[in-house]
């Protein structure tokens, strides 16, 4: 009876999060660069490791984009590719490629970027990953979104590409999830969420919080965790920029094993954010998909855990079912919510095991093996 308990209050509280993020999603104000003349000097910076077979698309890209060319500059930093990524960057007359020097640290995406940073000539410091494509007007909307607010630190949409593979489908649900929740905590200001493939923040705060400092000793966490030190110091000044005109789109994991790396990566940090609110809902969306593993378990001595679970599966699908399908719109992914109510059982497996693995296990990313 107390594990049939406990599992209602995890689902009690977990739907209490899911409707505060749909209702706080709904709420955030469709951003527009309508009639706006751009003066910020932008600086985009982008490590790279071996991506010989995306940097040259995204390079691209950036060539189209409509933003004044004398406005903006784009700095590769080169983490020290074995493949033909520096000779495809060398291609590109008004490109900078910098080479990141031997460093003994757990997190080479991080100095890549202050490389990048300090290097940069940039009043607002935009981060991408070489693997995105963004559209043509994602500067000039970035841009419009610093000068017309009070922003320090801007977190923007992102979008995984897709085929009909099992895998892919599973990943772009899962990610239109963590946007949904990304862009809500933004808007209310609530917790420090964001995705390093579409950012842009104030070079001056950047150094005002010490850059990476305190947060440098874990591989990830160049996002979210420098978001959350900016927040702090400048309360009130960080944004969610949500329009369709700034949606970058970045390119999902091709093997269930890179995809769990990832997942492991982004978990790994967890431990390291001081954000209470953050700890709060990780703990409790951890223990919740527990639960049900639990009381499967537990059902092998008694079948109405097994009808407990199957009710609070029910229940998950239906409360998280309004919010996904609205990120979804959005994202014009809507036809993928057929598939949403099939991947549960396998969300609520990957959720357990990446959770776990993240905090006890080592992991695999860019060649290098990483904690």
């Amino acid at each position: 009876m107390l594990l049939i308990i406990v599992s209602i209050l995890l689902f009690i509280f977990y739907s209490v999060f899911i409707l505060f993020y749909w209702k706080s999603w709904l709420s955030v104000p469709v951003f527009s660069a309508a009639s706006f003349t751009p003066l910020t000097f932008l600086s985009v910076i982008i490590p790279a490791r071996n991506e010989e077979e995306n940097i040259g698309a995204l390079l691209k890209a950036l060539e189209q984009q409509t933003y004044p060319k004398e406005l903006f500059e784009i700095i590769v930093i080169d983490d020290h590719s074995s493949d033909n990524t520096t000779s495809i960057v060398n291609k590109f007359k008004n490109v900078r490629l910098l080479q990141l020097q031997d460093d003994a640290t757990n997190s080479y995406k991080k100095k890549a970027v202050e490389k990048g940073i300090a290097e940069g000539r940039g009043q607002l410091i935009v981060a991408t990953d070489a693997d995105c494509i963004p559209p043509a007007e994602w500067l000039l909307n970035i841009a419009a979104c610093y000068e017309q607010t009070n922003a320090v630190f801007i977190a923007a949409p992102v979008m995984l590409k897709n085929d009909q593979s099992v895998l892919q489908i599973f990943q772009t649900l899962d990610f239109i999830v963590l946007q949904g929740i990304t862009a809500a905590s933004a808007h209310k200001q609530v917790h420090s969420m964001c995705n390093g493939a579409n950012l842009a923040y104030e070079r001056s705060a950047f150094y005002a919080v010490n850059g990476f400092a305190g947060i440098d000793q874990i591989a990830s966490g160049d996002d979210m965790l420098l978001m959350h030190k900016i927040s702090k110091e400048f309360p009130g000044r960080t944004i969610y920029l949500k329009t369709e005109e700034a949606i970058v789109s970045t390119q999902p994991m091709i093997t269930w094993k890179s995809f769990f790396n990832q997942r492991i990566r982004w978990a790994s940090k967890a431990t390291v954010y001081d954000d209470k609110t953050v700890m709060l809902v990780l703990l409790i969306v951890y223990f919740f998909n527990l639960s049900f593993l639990v009381l499967l378990i537990a059902g092998w001595w008694n079948h109405f855990f097994w009808l407990t679970a199957l009710l609070l599966l029910i229940g998950k699908t239906a409360i998280e079912f309004p919010f996904v399908y609205s990120v979804a719109k959005f994202y014009k992914k809507e036809k993928l919510m057929k598939s949403f109510i099939l991947f549960q059982p396998l969300h609520i497996a990957y959720t357990i095991i990446a959770g776990w693995l993240g905090q006890f296990s080592t992991y695999e990313w860019k060649g290098r093996k990483v904690k």
